[in-house]
């Protein structure tokens, strides 16, 4: 139960990545930045032409921009199965730090990394003199930001995708309803406004339960319950996260019905209680997932308890 515990704690705190090393990414290279911030390019002024990915989010916007562009990108199971991407190389499979070898070899003039997935990789990439850059996507307002900056770093046109992106969210207002995420059992795991899934919902005007909360959780964004406080808060819906790891492990929900205090939430009572993927709620992973967490969000937010 403590390893899952782990496993769940490092794949939330790299917002987009799974990673079994988070320690080794303490030391960061110096020109790294965020979405929001300049890109290096410190070579010239030229578009890139030839780029490897080392996130799935970049990977899938990139490619949405411009897929002539993409030389290399990681290994995701998002993309296990997209025949999109079966004919790009990939520089790392799994949780497998990226092979820089593999990199080099491609010959790209710009690598994106994840910041706290990439940072060695990126740091060892620019003492090789070649330009790359880490991203974090952890709220809507990032995610148009880094779509901006990509687009521009390659002589793309934007406009297109931020225009699906508006699609994505509800052109009518929502129900209100108190919300709470739950993302582990052991703790009981829930994000607060910092956070991808946070912000989510603050565009869904759902009122998250634990978005003002603060904690001494590890993972920034997300904050520790007790029974007790889950009780106290009795939210009206309860979303159950899938673990990212799938498999047997998605018995999230089935180990919260065995608790005492479940059956006694006003959201249990009514029959509100939801499972969604980590891929688009917790980690953005894609644009498909996020605009499926979408939906589901479109869907179970609007649900009165008279369609149920």
């Amino acid at each position: 139960m403590y390893r899952r515990w782990i496993l769940l704690a490092l794949a939330i705190s790299l917002s987009l990545f799974l990673i079994a090393c988070a320690t080794a990414t303490t030391q960061q290279p110096q020109a790294q930045v965020s979405a929001t911030t300049e890109t290096p390019n410190s070579k010239s002024q030229q578009f890139a032409k030839r780029i490897v990915t080392l996130s799935s989010l970049t990977t899938d916007i990139i490619y949405q921009l411009d897929k002539s562009k993409l030389v290399g990108i990681t290994g995701s199971n998002l993309f296990n199965n997209d025949p999109r991407f079966q004919s790009i190389p990939r520089v790392s499979e799994g949780q497998s730090p990226p092979n820089l070898e593999k990199i080099v070899a491609l010959k790209p003039d710009l690598v994106i990394g994840a910041e706290g997935f990439s940072n060695p990789a990126v740091q060892r990439l620019q003492q090789l003199g070649i330009d790359s850059f880490l991203t974090q996507v952890k709220n809507w307002e990032s995610l148009e930001e880094l779509t901006k900056k990509l687009a521009h770093l390659i002589d793309a046109d934007p406009q297109p995708l931020l225009n699906r992106y508006q699609t994505f969210l509800p052109d009518k207002p929502t129900q209100n309803l108190s919300t709470l995420v739950l993302v582990s059992r052991q703790p009981i795991l829930a994000p607060n406004k910092n956070s991808w899934a946070g912000d989510l919902l603050t565009k869904f005007q759902a009122k998250n339960v634990a978005a003002e909360l603060q904690g001494n959780s590890p993972i920034g964004g997300y904050v520790t319950l007790s029974a007790e406080k889950v009780l106290q808060a009795n939210p009206e819906v309860i979303i159950v996260v899938n673990p990212p790891q799938g498999g047997s492990e998605k018995t999230v929900l089935a180990s919260f019905k065995k608790e005492a205090f479940w059956q006694k939430l006003q959201a249990t009572k009514n029959n509100r209680v939801y499972t969604f993927d980590y891929y688009g709620l917790v980690n953005p992973g894609s644009i498909d997932a996020i605009e499926k967490a979408c939906q589901q969000l479109k869907q179970d937010l609007f649900l009165t308890n008279n369609q149920k």
